[in-house]
């Protein structure tokens, strides 16, 4: 595990917030934003896009290939993270 992966005994919620955090940097530096919604039992995790993401052709590649495999990697419980 990274030094900047989230604690595995922190609930669920707690760990994914914490790896957004981390991944809304990059997400700013190019004028958009990522906001957390939920996370159900499941480990689908639901994420609004802000700012220069929406409409933006290249969004659901940072989706999927950016926040989706980050989130799973550092958070195996999360299975899925959705657009809303």
């Amino acid at each position: 595990m990274t030094q900047n992966a989230p604690q595995p005994q922190s609930p669920l919620k707690d760990r994914v917030v914490s790896v957004i955090n981390r991944l809304r940097v990059a997400v700013q530096a190019d004028g958009g934003d990522l906001e957390f919604v939920d996370v159900d039992d499941q480990g689908v995790v639901k994420v609004r896009l802000h700012g220069a993401c929406v409409g933006c052709p290249s969004a659901a590649m940072t989706l999927k290939f950016g926040v989706e495999r980050n989130l799973k990697m550092q958070v195996p419980e999360v299975t899925e993270v959705v657009c809303v």
